[in-house]
Order: structure tokens, then C-alpha cells, then sequence
């Protein structure tokens, strides 16, 4: 084959590769790109039939304007049960013990003796206020025996008074040592000073007992109370009265808030409180429970679902409805939980905001409501929507 030969069939094979290329491009060899039925090509080449161009696919959403209610904000804690009224029983003075009348568990009543100390200073009281009885007795009887003489005129006034002052003086040490003995009689013989169960009892007896050192320790019938310690943020947010919620062993115990300190405890930097309590007959005194409290609310808020809510960067937003086009609004959220979320900024509580979640929503996207057919009129879904949402709880 000569070189002119070679040359004339390649272009000839380039010629019938065009005409090839141009007839895949344009479908049945149309040259305007027309469908057989003669419409336009629509976006992306997709013609609808007949040769109309179909419309890009429009999302369907729910919307409805923001409505007003209550949510709040509960925390998850543990506390300490304690009997509303606690005494802790001390030695008041040294001594061998020498009976123990009571263990713990043990129901006392007021008055009733818990436990008896030899002091070994109640007879040394005993023989101050037995001698100083002897002197006043004495000190009486020189006054008797000078009243004689003073009337008869045998007895100055000042010699008269000054008998008449020993009386005084002997009196006076002799009450002062019947009161000290009494007193040491007293701390010999230890007593309940309230009615109620002994919660723990640490003597026996031959103990050697120093003065001030706790005994017993009696819880007093009734009600008993939690104690616990919230943060400065949740110490704002309570206050006395309102309840708390108390778990134990699978049972749930109702209370409230009875006192909540105002400073510091300086052993764990939070501030304690206080809450009583109700039926807890089966709760031991110093068991452990789990409680349940509101720490933070928001009354007559402006509430919108919180599937509503998108975030950008950490900063809130949501979609609006306007016209069928899906507008962003940049929001403040404040409280929220499952079911919605608080808005303190951004919205004035006429718009309508897209309440469902969708990857095809954007600033701009063409949207329709749900069950909207050929107007504009928006669908508010459900009652609650409505009439505004029950009040909400939120665990920390």
C-alpha cells in the first residue's frame, strides 16, 4: 500500500467517527437537541413527557409558630438520711461506768437513764454539802442564843448583825454545795434528754469515760430529712418548698426543701440543704439515697420543638416558612429536652418555624407544607402545637 493510500483511509475513519460522536450526542440525529416530541431539555437533560421540562423536586415539611409554656431543668443527686431531730449524749464528767441500761435500736422516753457513771467526785460533793449543813445549823443556833441578848439589851447592833451575817454566809455555802452535789449525782446518772430510738450506744461497762465524750446518740420520732449540697448555679435556682423526688431500695419517698444554707461548708465548697421527708419508717438513719430536684425553669417561655433547632460552630438557628422558601434565623436557646427548646433571642413568636429535621433544608430551598395542596395555607401539627406543650423535665 503506497503512502497516499494510508492517508486517504485514516481521514476517512476520522470523518466517520465525528458522524458517529454527533449522533450519540444528540439523540436520534435531531440537530436543535429536541426530544421526539419536540420539547426543551430540561435541567440535567430530564424532559418530562409531552416535552415539558420536569420541576426539581420540592421538600415537604411541617411548620408551626412558637408557643409559650413552661421547662425545667432536674439534676440527679445523693444524699444522707438523718432524723429530723438528732441528739448526741455526752459524759459530763470522768468516771468508771458502772451500768449500761440501754443498746442501740432501743426506743427510750424522756428522763429515762441510759447509763450510770462513778464520777468519783460525788461523794467528796456529798461530804462539802454535809459539813456546810453543820455550819449553817451551827451559825443558826449562836443566832438564837444572841437574839436573847440583843432584846435584853446584853448585845450591841453590830455584834447582833454580824451573827445574823454568818447565818447569811453558812446558808449561801450550803446551797452552793447542795447544787454541786446535785450536779454531780446528775452527771453520774445519764439520761435521755428526748424521747426517740438509740441509733448507736458506745459505752460498756468498766469503761473509762472522759468528760465531754460522746455516749449515745438519739434519733427523735417523726419525719426524717435529707441532707445535700448543690452548686452556686443550682442554689439559685431552688428554693424552700419545693419537692424533691427520693429513690431507695426500688421505692420512690416524696419531699421538700426545708432549708438551704447560705454559706459555704467548707468541706466540700457546695451549700448545703435540707429536705424532710415522709413515710421513711424503713430507711435507716445515715443510709444513702438517690433524689431528683428541679435546678433550673423557665415559666412562659417561648418554646419551639427542639427538632427545629440547627447548630453552626456552637451558634443556634432555625428554617422559617415564607412564601415556600426555606429562610435561616440565627437564635439564642436557653433550656431544652426532648421535646423542645426554650428561645431567648431571634424570633418574635409570629414566624413559622420548620419543625422538621431535614439534610435538604438550606437558605433558599424551595419547600412545601405538608398536606398543602395548590395554596399556602401552613398545617400546625398536632393539638400541642397548639394549645402549647405541658410542662418539660430535663435530667443533667
Amino acid at each position: 500500500m503506497t503512502k497516499k493510500t494510508v492517508i486517504a483511509a485514516v481521514c476517512a475513519a476520522a470523518v466517520i467517527a465525528a458522524a458517529g460522536g454527533y449522533f450519540l450526542l444528540n439523540g436520534n440525529g435531531n440537530k436543535n437537541g429536541t426530544s421526539p416530541g419536540g420539547g426543551m431539555a430540561g435541567p440535567g437533560g430530564a424532559k418530562s413527557p409531552g416535552g415539558m421540562a420536569q420541576e426539581a423536586s420540592v421538600t415537604v415539611v411541617k411548620a408551626a409558630s412558637p408557643v409559650t409554656g413552661n421547662i425545667s431543668l432536674s439534676t440527679e443527686l445523693t444524699g444522707t438520711v438523718e432524723a429530723a431531730d438528732v441528739v448526741y449524749v455526752y459524759a459530763k464528767a470522768a468516771g468508771d461506768v458502772t451500768a449500761v441500761h440501754v443498746k442501740a435500736g432501743d426506743i427510750v422516753t424522756p428522763g429515762q437513764v441510759l447509763c450510770e457513771i462513778d464520777t468519783e467526785q460525788v461523794d467528796s460533793a456529798r461530804n462539802s454539802m454535809e459539813s456546810s449543813q453543820v455550819n449553817l445549823a451551827q451559825a443558826e443556833s449562836n443566832l438564837s442564843r444572841m437574839q436573847v441578848l440583843y432584846q435584853g439589851g446584853d448585845l450591841s447592833q453590830q455584834e447582833y448583825e454580824q451573827y445574823t451575817n454568818a447565818v447569811k454566809t453558812a446558808r449561801l455555802q450550803y446551797e452552793s454545795a447542795r447544787m454541786a452535789y446535785n450536779r454531780q449525782v446528775e452527771y453520774s446518772t445519764v439520761t435521755a434528754p428526748i424521747g426517740g430510738r438509740i441509733e448507736t450506744c458506745d459505752v460498756e461497762v468498766y469503761d473509762r469515760i472522759n468528760q465531754s465524750e460522746q455516749l449515745c446518740v438519739i434519733a427523735g420520732e417523726g419525719e426524717s430529712r435529707i441532707t445535700f449540697f448543690v452548686t452556686q448555679r443550682m442554689r439559685t435556682n431552688i428554693r424552700e418548698g419545693d419537692e424533691v423526688e427520693i429513690q431507695k431500695n426500688g421505692t420512690v419517698y416524696k419531699g421538700n426543701i426545708s432549708e438551704i444554707s447560705s454559706m459555704v461548708d467548707t468541706s466540700s465548697g457546695l451549700f448545703k440543704v435540707k429536705a424532710e421527708m415522709e413515710n421513711t419508717e424503713e430507711i435507716a438513719i445515715g443510709s444513702t439515697v438517690k433524689l431528683s430536684l428541679i435546678t433550673a425553669r423557665a415559666e412562659n417561655a417561648m418554646l419551639v420543638p427542639v427538632d427545629a433547632i440547627y447548630y453552626s460552630g456552637g451558634d443556634g438557628y432555625v428554617y422559617l416558612f415564607q412564601d415556600g422558601i426555606a429562610r435561616m434565623a440565627p437564635v439564642e436557646v436557653g433550656l431544652y429536652d426532648s421535646e423542645y427548646a426554650e428561645i431567648l433571642s431571634g424570633l418574635n413568636g409570629e414566624e413559622q418555624v420548620i419543625s422538621t429535621w431535614s439534610s435538604n433544608l438550606y437558605e433558599g430551598a424551595k419547600i412545601r407544607l405538608r398536606g398543602e395542596e395548590g395554596t399556602q395555607e401552613s398545617t400546625v401539627d398536632g393539638k400541642r402545637d397548639k394549645e402549647g406543650p405541658k410542662e418539660s423535665v430535663l435530667t443533667e
